[in-house]
């Protein structure tokens, strides 16, 4: 079965929020301290807000075998404020499907730039696929400070859709 992308439902929170804690807990794991890790994902996350929270962007989720392997979102100013990708996954494609829907679902609500706050171990993937480093952030989680990247792009450059 190919990478298939569609809308959030509600019937995915559970599955999203449990691929948010394996992406931070494995794939960042190598970037952030158990602190930083523990404070980003903790395991106490309340399931509620998270689904209100899904609920309330314009999400998508990517799904590969018929099961969640990544999500993201965007807002009409081409603001992303989560993309994340199932470790069992990395590799296949699916952080470039889900950023490709972002830029064009920014795109066609006229924005002319995408914007994020990237982790460290996020910024290689955003650098390559043409966002550059407005900012060096060191935002504070649950008293825990962090360091991410506040990067962005133009919608408009040639490399819109990158295929990987």
């Amino acid at each position: 079965m190919p990478l298939a992308l569609r809308p959030y439902e509600p019937s995915d929170a559970e599955a999203t929020l449990a691929l948010f804690r394996r992406a931070v807990h494995t794939t960042a794991s190598a970037d952030y301290t158990p602190v930083q890790l523990n404070a980003w994902a903790p395991a106490d996350a309340d399931p509620a807000a998270w689904a209100s929270r899904r609920a309330a962007r314009r999400t998508v989720v990517a799904e590969l075998e018929g099961r969640v392997v990544g999500f993201t979102d965007v807002d009409a100013d081409g603001y992303i404020d989560m993309m994340y990708v199932d470790p069992s996954a990395g590799g296949r494609g699916v952080g470039s499907a889900l950023l490709a829907w972002a830029l064009e679902e920014a795109a066609k609500e006229g924005a002319v730039a995408a914007s994020t706050h990237a982790s460290i171990t996020a910024r290689p993937f955003f650098e390559a696929h043409g966002f550059t480093v407005d900012e060096v952030r060191h935002p504070v989680r649950g008293g825990v400070t962090f360091v991410n990247y506040a990067m962005s792009r133009s919608i408009a450059s040639p490399r819109s859709h990158p295929m990987t």
